[in-house]
Parts: structure tokens; sequence; C-alpha cells
């Protein structure tokens, strides 16, 4: 069954932008702290953060947190998917790349999710109109990456690959997500953070103990603790506020403002500056997103309906 759009109240769109806000927020947070801890570190202190503030928000909802398998076994597989994975190739991906590009670069996920929902789902197939979208959006990461896909595997690129491949690790655990929907969102949530935690820990202690990092600055700790507390722990809530008040359809126009939160962060505060074809591409994904979602060329055609 096609998803019904809602319409929105000032409350709902306030809400989507304030967790465009904290989303993109998370670029600029990554990128000030990423002078001073190491990747993996700043992944692990998100998901733990993130993890502690979750658990606590469980116990003062009243709910429980099962401690049998078959109940985190699945948990298991979307903390990989949707935060282990993808986290951590951001993350390393912004220790070469602007935030602002990892941004746009993160807003290609509908892209990924459409094309392996077509081959996991047999309710959401590709139609023209997605197609043409994810052809867009295609051409708009080409022009992003642009030349330096033909001059070698140079670390940039290898950076915005990373980038991609964690909106394919996103993709993936979209469509995974569909089968945890009688679950409470808020236990899954805390279960994911949970298990990213435990899952990061090692990486953590073999390849960038403690111990053996220098001293961070402050402006570098406060962005971790913010990466962690708000822009995961607090956008998790209310990203479930939102698709209850306004429904999933709605909730994806976060999509559409996170990166213009990155470019303007990382402008205002990191001195990032971006190529034109990074806007030229921004603008593609947009049209192709545009294409998918359906509801703006709807508008359209009921306009020129009216006008007629």
């Amino acid at each position: 069954m096609a998803a019904v759009s809602r319409s929105m109240s000032l409350v709902d769109w306030g809400q989507v932008v304030l967790l465009s806000i904290l989303w993109g927020g998370s670029f600029f947070f990554i990128g000030v702290a990423i002078d001073d801890f190491h990747y993996l570190a700043i992944v692990f202190s998100r998901v733990a953060l993130a993890a502690a503030a979750l658990l606590v928000a469980v116990r003062i909802a009243g709910l429980a947190m099962p401690f049998r398998l078959d109940w985190w076994r699945p948990l298991m597989v979307m903390s990989i998917l949707n935060n282990v994975i993808p986290w951590t190739m951001i993350t390393w991906g912004q220790t070469e790349i602007a935030s602002g590009l990892a941004a746009i670069f993160n807003a290609t996920t509908p892209l990924f999710t459409v094309v392996i929902a077509n081959f996991f789902t047999s309710d959401e197939k590709l139609t023209p109109g997605k197609v043409f979208g994810v052809v867009l959006g295609l051409c708009g990461v080409a022009v992003m990456i642009g030349p330096d896909l033909l001059e070698g595997l140079g670390t940039a690129l290898l950076a915005q690959l990373a980038v991609i491949a964690a909106c394919v690790s996103y993709a993936c655990s979209g469509v995974f997500a569909r089968r945890l929907h009688d679950r409470p969102p808020l236990t899954l949530a805390a279960g994911q953070m949970v298990c990213s935690t435990i899952f990061m820990l090692p990486a953590l202690l073999v390849f960038a103990p403690p111990w053996s990092q220098p001293v961070p600055g402050w402006p570098s700790v406060v962005a971790i603790t913010c990466l962690g507390l708000f822009s995961t722990a607090f956008a998790y809530l209310l990203v479930f506020r939102i698709i209850r008040s306004a429904g999933a359809t709605n909730f994806s126009l976060v999509t559409f403002l996170l990166p213009i939160t990155a470019i303007i962060l990382g402008a205002a505060f990191l001195h990032e500056r971006l190529a034109p074809e990074a806007f030229i591409g921004m603008a593609l994904i947009g049209l192709g997103l545009s294409a998918i979602d359906g509801r703006p060329a709807a508008a359209l055609a009921r306009m020129a309906g009216k006008t007629g």
C-alpha cells in the first residue's frame, strides 16, 4: 500500500528542522573532534554516551529490555548496519573531506534504499519515477567526485567512497528494520546503541587505546558530548515523535535539509569551502530525491490542473 502523506503542523515542521540541525550538526561535531580524537574513539564515545542516555530514557518510560538472545540478535544486525559501519565510515571519511561534502553524500541514502528495497521487499518496487530519481542522484554523486575518479585511488576519493558505502549500509538497515516494527522504538534505539558500544569497544582498545592518545582540548570534548547526547540520543527520540505525529513520508524531508545545516556550520566555524561541483551535485541529488518522493511532481500537477 502506498504511503499517505499527512499534512504537517507548525510543530511538525519545527521538529523536522530541529532534527535536520541535530543530524547536520553531527558532521560539524565530528569535524571539530577529529583534530584531537582518533575516529574510532569518536564513534565509540558517540554510541556509549547515546546508549547511557537512552537506557535512562527507557527506565523513565517504564519499559523493559528483555534478556533473551532472540530479542537481541536482530538488534546486533541493526547496530552493525545502522551505526557501526556507517558511523565508522563517515567519521573516517571526514578525516579527508569537508563535513558539508560528507553530509551531501549522506543525502544519497534514499537512492540506495529504493534500489535495495526493490530486490528484498514485495511492496516497494522500482517505478519509472524512482528509476529516474536514482539516475539523477547518481549523476549528482558522479559530478561531486568528478576528476578524482579518473586520477587513481587517492585518499580523498577513498574517503568519498567510504561515505557512500555508509549510505549503502544505512539503506540495508532501513530495509532490515521492517521486521522490527512490532517492538517499542525506544527500546530498539537503546538496544542498538548498547550493541554498537559492545562492538566498538574491541576495535577501540586494539587500534586506538585511550591511554596512547594525547590529551584532547575542551572543544573536542564538548563536541563529542554534543554528538552523543544531542545528535544521537536526543535525535533518536525526536525521530520517533516526528514519525508518530507527521508520518514516515514527511519524516524523509529531513534528508533535504540536513546538508544545508552541515554546510552552514562547516563554513561558519570550520572555515570549509565547497567547490562549485559540490553544489551542482547536491542540486542533482535533490532533484533525484524529489522524483523518488513524488510529492513535488504531484503538487505541480495539481497546480497545473487548477490553472488549466
